[in-house]
């Protein structure tokens, strides 16, 4: 029962995580999908609380959740609808969609009615965040926007009129404004979107799809009146027929091979790569395909196992040879110098390429010396960083992560740790596969490249979805090692890494069960004190778990908590506090703070911090003055073992004075 109860909490967090990776909603049901998803992304941590929850929850509370899985299940695939749908059936459909948006929103409404936790021990903000998301539920329900009904009716008007009918030019100008249909690569977008949603409606495929095609190519007709210097050779429409000449100039240009063309797109393709399927696109075109969440093949429908994408050499120089014998001027991107043909990608004046190529030799000295340059490229040019990623670089000094050559493995780590400060570059890292590669390096490497390793998962970790992602392939407990054990930057990434990953609150139990703890309290009194700061915003995290508080409170903390509320700096004092808020739930630990005279620091703190020190000191003193019995015997220990402490310490005060003179 308990796995199954387990099961159903991932199958839970899993769901909203890929709610959150939708974005960019089409601009007619824009308001509406965003609405909707914000609130979805707040159920998050309640999932995540209940993943932790040792208690059985009731019968009613699973009951609930099934309800919810249903609806977020609904809900994902609106949004996906609502991201990369087609504008133009959206509106035809608007009433339909309407109703979709309002059953969503009483299904939520009635699940959310069935969770109680009050006596689960959910802290007091996430019970008001979710019941924050219920009452929002609740106000949608009785209040639902009406549908854009002048949109549809224009559009619909034209939907049913005959082709060879004039259309007002205002509008479709309206439409076209309305709709943000106003270039070719807008009608490309289009297009694909239409031929989705049709094959995925049922229907009868074809005769929807020829009336479709009437109504985009009567946009088309119009878009390219209003741009009338727009070359359509190189913007194909989408309307279901591919170009067949390179230059609408040229009617006896010779015929482009559908081979040539991207399956996508239909254009003849400037930068072909291959995907696991063993198909080829247009980089561009599987890039948006891709990044618009789909997993699968668009020309076959195999689901993708990886989403790695291979320059195609070989189908470039047959396109290059195709041009010559035809006189046909190539695409500009097209051509690699392996080959021999065309200009190389370069950057600085440096053939990547042939850079590439060394990567890929069997020569050690080529490819340290390889690495080394696109390290050095790679490091404050942010072009440069997204030019040697499209080249293909990033699964190549990946592979080389594996190397014996010391010099080369820090050298490849380091390019990758420079190339992921890109956020499309983060992706692509993630995408290729390399994290395992990383995390070799991070447990096997020289000093250099651990911390270099360290500071990629940071840098990988900035985005959300790939906090979960790299935790569960196991980088905590290494990255723990490494801020035991490592130099002091090695320390330093380290637990920057780990402050990134723990704000994803499935990673604070692996954090604390892989001994996170110790060490960082060792950090709380290292002389001189350089990483205090870190120590503390990741114990203030941590602490908020069970088992968090459980270590922390076990290793005698709270003396080091209190000397830094009083003397630390502003930043120590809040985190400080914030991990003392969660310990002194706890009599004992709200006695011992009593007695080492925190009071005082925190009327000051919550009168003059941050705010958020000022909120965390103000739930401290409440925490104090809830039991006055309590409180006024927690005072009179305070009192008398202030005056012993003071006594006890004025010897190793004084020789520590003799001492430093």
């Amino acid at each position: 029962m308990e796995d199954e109860r387990a099961q159903l909490l991932k199958e839970l967090i899993n769901i909203v995580n890929e709610i959150s990776a939708i974005s960019d909603f089409r601009c007619v049901i824009r308001r509406e999908c965003r609405n909707l998803s914000r609130g979805l992304k707040l159920l998050m941590p309640l999932f995540e609380e209940f993943m932790d929850i040792k208690e059985k929850l009731s019968e009613d509370i699973v009951k609930a959740l099934v309800l919810l899985k249903e609806a977020l299940q609904s809900a994902n695939e609106l949004l996906r609808i609502g991201s990369r749908g087609s504008k133009i059936l959206l509106v035809l459909q608007l009433e339909k969609i309407k109703n979709k948006f309002e059953e969503l929103t009483v299904q939520f409404e009635h699940a959310l009615s069935g969770v109680s936790y009050d006596k689960l021990g959910i802290p007091d903000e996430l019970k008001e965040q979710v019941e924050l998301v219920h009452a929002q539920f609740g106000r949608s329900k009785e209040r639902t926007d009406a549908p854009n009904l002048e949109l549809y009716e224009y559009l619909f008007s034209i939907y049913n009129q005959s082709n060879d009918v004039d259309i007002e030019p205002t509008m479709m100008r309206l439409l076209c404004e309305k709709l943000e249909v106003m270039s070719v690569e807008d009608l490309n977008a289009e297009s694909l979107a239409l031929h989705e949603m049709v094959a995925a409606s049922g229907r009868d495929e074809e005769e929807s799809m020829e009336k479709m095609s009437m109504l985009l190519k009567k946009f088309e007709d119009f878009v390219l009146a209003e741009n009338p210097n727009i070359n359509i050779s190189e913007n194909c429409s989408g309307s279901g027929q591919a170009c067949t000449d390179l230059s609408p100039n040229s009617p006896k240009s010779p015929v482009v091979p559908d081979d040539f063309r991207c399956p996508i797109s239909l254009e003849f393709m400037k930068d072909p790569v291959i995907i696991c399927t063993g198909q080829t696109y247009e980089r561009a075109c599987i890039k948006k395909w891709l990044e618009a969440g789909h997993l699968t093949c668009p020309k076959t429908g195999q689901k993708l196992y990886n989403t790695t994408l291979t320059p195609n050499y070989a189908l470039c120089s047959l396109i290059t040879n195709w041009c010559e014998a035809n006189g046909v001027e190539p695409p500009k991107r097209l051509g690699n110098p392996r080959l021999g043909k065309i200009s190389a990608c370069s950057v600085e004046g440096v053939d990547i390429d042939a850079l590439l190529s060394k990567l890929t030799c069997s020569n050690i000295e080529d490819q340290r010396a390889a690495a080394g340059e696109l390290r050095l490229l790679a490091k404050n040019n942010g072009d440069n960083r997204m030019v040697i990623a499209e080249a293909g670089a990033i699964p190549l000094l990946a592979g080389l992560l594996f190397t014996p050559d010391t010099p080369t493995q820090e050298h490849a780590v380091t390019a990758l740790l420079n190339l992921s400060i890109c956020e499309d570059n983060k992706r692509s890292i993630i995408a290729s596969g390399a994290v395992p590669e990383i995390l070799y390096v991070l447990k096997s490497g020289s000093m250099e490249a651990r911390a270099n390793a360290a500071a990629t998962i940071f840098s990988l970790t900035t985005v959300d979805e790939f906090k979960m992602t790299i935790g569960g392939l196991g980088a905590i407990p290494i990255l723990v090692t490494l801020l035991r054990e490592g130099s002091h930057r090695g320390k330093k990434d380290a637990a920057a890494a780990l402050f990134n990953l723990c704000i994803f609150h499935g990673n604070k139990g692996r954090a604390i069960r892989a001994g996170t703890v110790p060490p960082l309290v060792t950090l709380l009194t290292e002389p001189g004190g350089e990483m205090v700061d870190e120590a503390l915003a990741i114990l203030s995290m941590l602490a908020s778990h069970p088992e968090g508080k459980v270590e922390i409170g076990a290793l005698e903390v709270v003396p080091l908590l209190v000397e830094l509320i009083q003397n630390g700096f502003p930043k120590n004092k809040e985190n400080a506090t914030a991990v003392l808020v969660h310990l002194c739930t706890d009599h004992q630990h709200l006695s011992e703070a009593l007695a080492l005279g925190v009071m005082d620091p925190l009327l000051d703190l919550a009168e003059n911090g941050s705010d958020r020190a000022k909120r965390k000191a103000t739930q401290l003193l409440g925490l104090m003055s809830n039991s006055p019995e309590q409180c006024e015997q927690a005072q009179l220990e305070a009192d008398a073992q202030s005056e012993a402490q003071t006594q006890s310490l004025q010897l190793p005060v004084t020789a520590s004075a003799v001492d430093d003179s």
